[in-house]
């Protein structure tokens, strides 16, 4: 393992990140607020998303649903329906249920402290962490993939895979900028994304003066096989079917078929896939892949 840098050195690279980070900060509204329910909302969606694409839908879904309370008390199909877009469709079901949770067992409050939000209905470790620094400012760092590649090239000279999770958080924990982590937690997110990619763009980079990766001259681990293509897959038909659903009525199989222009195998297959996930709810008839089976939105 190589050895760790010292605490000055961690220290004098932080300055230019933020520096950096700076100049970018008011790029995206989420950006601009420490409302705990508006950094959950957008730290859902940005869970495997594009911060891109993610702007439209949550501008539109906070006009929607303005407060914790009033997404807690909306039916669950209709969340779905209003998440139409953003992909992963299970997110918008895993929302709704830590909305409700929070409203029947937090008294309406998001909570402060990182281990509670973790137990929240599809809030992971590396989601509580930035909850929690982000709208509380609690001194915890949030590890996702770009910040494990910061913190692995920039400290350790090597890639993620080469180094343990124990270690990268143990100097994530030393690097962190304890007087405002929130900020700290998301200038590194924004590095790794933008800069320190798995081809990194070193040339960019605020801190390559004193990047161990640069100095050592390391070469990037290739990167694994890219996603299959969406068209044609599973997922562009389970999207297609929640996006023929409508709130509080139901279609059946054949309909939906006629809708999407699949054919009906694949809306039998995504069918099968979303009732599994909670996303829709299915008679036995359209499980079974039966045309006058009937399908709807979960409530």
């Amino acid at each position: 393992m190589p050895s760790t840098p010292a605490a000055d050195a961690l220290r004098r690279a932080r300055a230019p990140i933020l520096d950096w980070y700076g100049l970018r900060r008011s790029l995206y509204p989420w950006r601009r607020t420490r409302d705990p329910y508006r950094v959950l909302v957008s730290e859902v969606m940005l869970q495997q998303t594009q911060a891109a694409r993610v702007v439209p839908a949550y501008r539109a879904f906070l006009r929607r649903y303005p407060t914790l309370s009033a997404l807690a008390r909306a039916p669950m199909g209709e969340v779905v329906a209003a998440w139409n877009g953003l992909g992963h469709n299970r997110r918008a079901v895993w929302l709704s249920e830590a909305a409700r949770t929070i409203a029947g067992e937090h008294r309406g409050r998001i909570p402060r402290q990182r281990e509670v939000l973790a137990r929240l209905p599809g809030i992971g470790p590396y989601t509580a962490a930035a909850i929690a620094s982000l709208a509380f400012g609690r001194a915890v760092p949030a590890i996702d993939t770009n910040v494990r590649r910061v913190v692995s090239r920039a400290l350790l000279g090597v890639d993620p895979a080469d180094v343990s999770s124990v270690e990268v958080r143990r100097l994530a924990e030393r690097w962190l900028d304890r007087s405002d982590p929130g900020t700290w937690n998301q200038a590194l997110m924004d590095l790794g994304r933008e800069i320190c990619r798995p081809r990194p763009r070193c040339d960019r980079c605020p801190v390559r003066g004193a990047c161990r990766f640069v100095a050592e001259k390391r070469e990037p681990t290739p990167s694994p096989r890219r996603q299959p293509p969406f068209r044609g897959s599973t997922r562009e038909a389970r999207g297609a079917v929640v996006r023929s659903l409508r709130p509080g009525s139901s279609s059946t199989l054949g309909e939906l078929v006629a809708r999407t222009g699949l054919d009906r195998g694949r809306i039998a297959q995504a069918i099968a896939s979303l009732e599994a996930d909670g996303l829709i709810e299915a008679g036995p008839a359209a499980l079974a892949g039966r045309p006058s089976g009937r399908v709807r939105l979960p409530t």
